[in-house]
């Protein structure tokens, strides 16, 4: 006769033990070692959840906290891999009352993540104030990378990479915005700057009036279903802003000017000139394309004062 044998012991799960440090890859289960102490920039994907680094989602699963832009987002990131973190806000909004507390935690030999909602953190958002005092108190600074809107449209726009300068996001307002692409029109290198669905047609008109008929490319929903590059020069692309589909995320790609540009032709100096005299005065006019055209101030300004009693108004 078989002896009997006691049943299994069940042991309660201790509600106060920490989540485990795993996180999901290819419908399986993988461990992920618990972090050192210390800051850890990590970039996100910025549409596309598979294009996540392996050492990203190690990270992410084995920090303490987690420092985000918008909880919500993260989260969505999270449960797709099934990674348990916590989560504290960190954004423009609230970095002020926010960066202490996070410091305060790496001081205490806590593991802390950095992302952004999208790609890189610190590119168009408050990350570097943190970093620049993790830096200084003696944390260390770790950098994990992966996706980057910048880099990703650089690369489909077919325009030159060997100097690019990014620009981030152009002023909202008319007059300030012209005034920068006025500024930018001078850099001899490719343009890469974000722009979003409501203000991108008035900067594509505003960037064909003042630059001319670089090559350029937008790039909208870059990795997401509805992805699309629209390669033309600019002035093809301001002509088609009113069909252009506005919802989404935008980044401009804008070659550099061509290396026959000293001086534009006398056709394009008057485009240049009528959609200036449109927004502003005679002096106006000619201080922009003083800055972009090659030609002298006379002769510039002979011109705009044509223009301008050719419509009729005569003011300066």
């Amino acid at each position: 006769m078989r002896p009997k044998t006691a049943p299994p012991r069940v042991v309660a799960a201790d509600p106060s033990a920490p989540a485990p440090r795993t996180f999901t890859l290819a419908g399986q289960p993988v461990s992920a070692p618990k972090a050192r102490p210390g800051l850890y920039l990590v970039a996100t994907p910025i549409g596309n959840l598979g294009d996540i680094t392996i050492r990203s989602l190690e990270t992410l699963a084995g920090v303490d906290l987690i420092a985000c832009e918008d909880t919500r987002i993260t989260h969505r990131l999270l449960e797709r891999f099934a990674i348990a973190a916590a989560l504290t806000p960190y954004h423009e909004h609230n970095a002020t009352t926010a960066r202490p507390k996070i410091l305060e935690k790496l001081a205490q030999g806590a593991s802390v993540a950095l992302v952004s909602d999208a790609g890189t953190p610190l590119i168009s958002d408050p990350g570097y104030k943190l970093v620049r005092e993790a830096c200084a108190a003696g944390f260390t600074v770790t950098a994990l990378p992966g996706p980057s809107s910048v880099l990703t449209a650089l690369s489909v726009a077919a325009l030159p990479t060997d100097r690019f300068f990014f620009e981030g996001f152009l002023p909202s307002k008319e007059i300030a915005r012209r005034n920068r692409i006025t500024e930018l029109a001078r850099i001899d290198a490719t343009l890469v700057m974000f722009e979003s669905g409501t203000r991108v047609q008035n900067s594509l008109r505003d960037l064909a009036d003042i630059m001319g008929a670089r090559d350029a490319a937008i790039c909208r929903e870059m990795t997401k279903l509805h992805e699309t590059i629209s390669r033309a020069t600019l002035t093809e692309l301001a002509q088609q802003a009113d069909t252009l589909e506005t919802r989404g995320e935008f980044v401009l790609v804008i070659g550099p000017p061509p290396k026959d540009a000293g001086v534009i032709s006398a056709e394009a100096l008057d485009d240049m000139l009528r959609a200036a005299l449109k927004r502003g005065s005679v002096k106006d006019a000619v201080a922009q394309a003083l800055e972009v055209s090659g030609h002298s101030r006379r002769e510039i300004y002979a011109r705009a004062l044509a223009l301008s009693n050719e419509d009729g108004d005569g003011e300066e």
